[in-house]
């Protein structure tokens, strides 16, 4: 509950006024840590839900709009089309799909990829990917701002300190993988302004079972997110389970990618894991 909804009515003991008081000034000296229930969010943005319906869209990537929940995620993350955000590898643009339509008349939107020059060709052929994508369609994506990200060399997402939000979406298990989280996690801590929102979405491990420091299986454990994050001197200040499945056992052949929208597997037992959907996720939001 928000502080402002605490009142106190007028037959109220002095001492016990003042005491209720004392209790309101010690809950404000700490984070608020929120644990939203799966259909919880922030109040609607009928711009943002206009653009998640808007036919720029693919087919394929409004159909994963069921497990990802764009409007609710970033309704609860606080997203404001006059900010300036930055997506830290936007991969494909699921995210970039959303994003650049809705700051590009009141915002600034940065996609931080990967490196096109100077990359491995994987890289280099996955940036080539997503600026055909972009100009392909300059009605919609003609104002991002593009930006590399390829640690140890590249990291200025973004002039430093100039952003109001930072988000990245399933992408901790490849800076793991890399070994890269330490610097990325930097970069985007030195890109926000203080006071600035950082915006975390990443496959959930079992915390039962030790996290990989390479996180082969595409799961992280949300402890070792958590500390990823403060090591770098963010301050946790909401959980959300927006993005929670249950239905997933984070125990398979092939890691998240048995799962949708991969299927590693093809037909094999597909039916269950079409069942299941995608991976169960953390939603975590820190301060700088």
């Amino acid at each position: 509950m928000h502080p402002s909804a605490h009142r106190t009515t007028n037959n109220t003991h002095p001492l016990r006024q003042a005491s209720c008081w004392l209790s309101l000034a010690a809950l404000l000296s700490v984070p608020l840590i929120v644990n939203a229930s799966p259909d919880h969010h922030g109040a609607s943005d009928s711009n943002l839900q206009q653009v998640i319906n808007d036919d720029h869209r693919s087919a394929k990537n409004k159909a994963r709009d069921e497990f990802r929940k764009p409007l609710e995620t970033l309704s609860w993350l606080g997203i404001k089309d006059n900010m300036t955000v930055i997506e830290v590898t936007p991969g494909g643009g699921w995210y970039t799909e959303i994003l650049a339509p809705y700051l590009k008349d009141n915002g600034t939107y940065y996609a931080a990829g990967f490196d096109g020059q100077d990359g491995a060709n994987w890289a280099k052929r996955a940036a080539k990917r997503f600026n055909d994508k972009l100009t392909a369609d300059p009605a919609s994506y003609g104002k991002v701002n593009v930006t590399v990200l390829a640690p140890p060399s590249k990291t200025e997402i973004a002039p430093a300190g100039s952003a109001d939000m930072v988000l990245t979406f399933r992408n901790v298990h490849n800076w793991m993988k890399a070994g890269t989280s330490d610097a990325v996690f930097a970069a985007m801590h030195n890109a926000l302004k203080s006071g600035g929102t950082l915006g975390v979405v990443e496959h959930r491990g079992n915390p039962d079972v030790k996290q990989d420091p390479k996180a082969k299986s595409g799961y992280v454990n949300q402890s070792d997110t958590i500390a990823m994050a403060e090591k770098a001197g963010f301050k946790l200040v909401g959980k959300s389970e927006l993005l929670a499945n249950p239905k997933d056992s984070k125990d398979h052949k092939k890691g998240v990618w048995t799962l949708l929208p991969s299927l590693r597997l093809g037909k094999e037992d597909q039916d269950k894991y079409l069942a299941i959907g995608e991976s169960d996720r953390m939603l975590l939001k820190f301060v700088k």
